[in-house]
């Protein structure tokens, strides 16, 4: 039997199986069938800064705001305490606790912030509930035209540091891939003191609705060639950089998490695939796996890890831009095609 066993931020992991954070994840029948079907650990839904303010407001405005509209009678208002409000933030923690107790794999937080009080104070709190680790998903759309690639940057690392400095778990780094020099800007991370990074975030692309002429949100899942951008990445990366490598983003089967392997990510990240087809496709993904190591007689995912990166690539060229030229020149117009 081949050992599928990995390490991930310092976790020692029985497979590289990680479901990513979903409505999957946030719910503990869903989570209990993914650790079933052999999910190695998983990230739980984000916690978001805004709605934890929203929720406080809420509390603030209705609970100890309240107005008769008789100044006199304003004494005969309950007075509440603090604890008979429920805010997002207290029910995240509390879930928390409850999969900590009812999993037999470790939990990662991931905190989506806006301020750097919010951040630092929010990390500090999930690692006191119990989280093994804790995933930063900074969703910064740089959009303002005077902020330079440097400053975005900065943002990303003055925001590890300061997260770094209250907690003592271990802490990835969830990317989006447009930033002028992935690999040097993760050095950069990894020098700050990131445990690992997670590639790439996907950046949702708002809709124009043509009659009302609204931007609207749009969700789309994802696809097995997203995985690509992240494979290749992962590849370059590997050998190169110290902390742990995670592909989230387009990994739909048992081929597409080998891939993200033999370029060298340490777990891969499921989600779309998982939300389509249901925690069972988990456990299908795995068992193709291991039939597929079995069959090429790999004793081990370490000895499959990397083989395919960059540093290792029978033509490391094929990363670069021979790969463009070649797609190019091998293109074929179709038969009847005028040229």
């Amino acid at each position: 039997m081949t050992d599928l066993s990995t390490e991930y931020l310092g976790l020692k992991l029985k497979n590289p199986l990680v479901p990513s954070s979903s409505p999957l994840t946030g719910n503990l029948d869903s989570a209990r069938q993914l650790e079933d079907e052999g999910a190695a650990a998983l990230v739980l839904p984000s916690l978001f800064e805004e709605s934890i303010r929203s929720s406080e407001e809420a509390a603030m405005r209705f609970l100890l705001e309240q107005e008769t509209g008789f100044g006199e009678a304003g004494s005969f208002l309950p007075v509440h305490d603090d604890r008979c409000f429920r805010t997002e933030l207290d029910e995240y923690l509390e879930k928390l606790q409850t999969f900590k107790q009812s999993l037999g794999i470790p939990v990662i937080a991931s905190l989506n912030g806006i301020s750097a009080e919010g951040w630092v104070t929010h990390a500090r709190q999930l690692q006191e509930a119990g989280a093994d680790a804790l995933e930063l998903n900074v969703y910064y759309v740089a959009t303002n035209i005077e902020e330079s690639s440097a400053q975005v940057e900065q943002r990303y690392i003055d925001l590890l540091k300061a997260v770094k400095q209250q907690v003592s778990i271990p802490v990835t780094m969830k990317l989006g891939s447009q930033f002028s020099s992935v690999g040097h800007f993760i050095r950069n991370l990894e020098a700050a003191g990131a445990d690992g990074v997670a590639l790439f975030n996907r950046f949702y692309q708002p809709d124009i609705a043509l009659f009302t002429r609204e931007v609207v949100p749009m969700l789309t899942l994802s696809s097995s060639y997203e995985s690509l951008l992240r494979v290749h990445w992962v590849a370059t990366l590997y050998g190169k950089v110290g902390l742990s490598l995670a592909v989230t983003g387009g990994v739909h089967s048992g081929s597409d998490a080998l891939k993200a392997l033999m370029a060298g990510a340490d777990v891969t990240h499921l989600c779309s695939i998982l939300l389509r087809e249901g925690p069972q496709k988990l456990g299908q993904i795995l068992r193709n796996m291991q039939n597929w190591l079995q069959e090429h007689e790999y004793e081990s995912v370490s000895q499959l890890k990397g083989s395919v990166s960059r540093e290792r690539a029978i033509d490391p060229s094929a990363y670069d831009r021979a790969n463009y030229v070649e797609v190019i020149k091998s293109h074929q117009t179709a038969t009847g095609v005028w040229r």
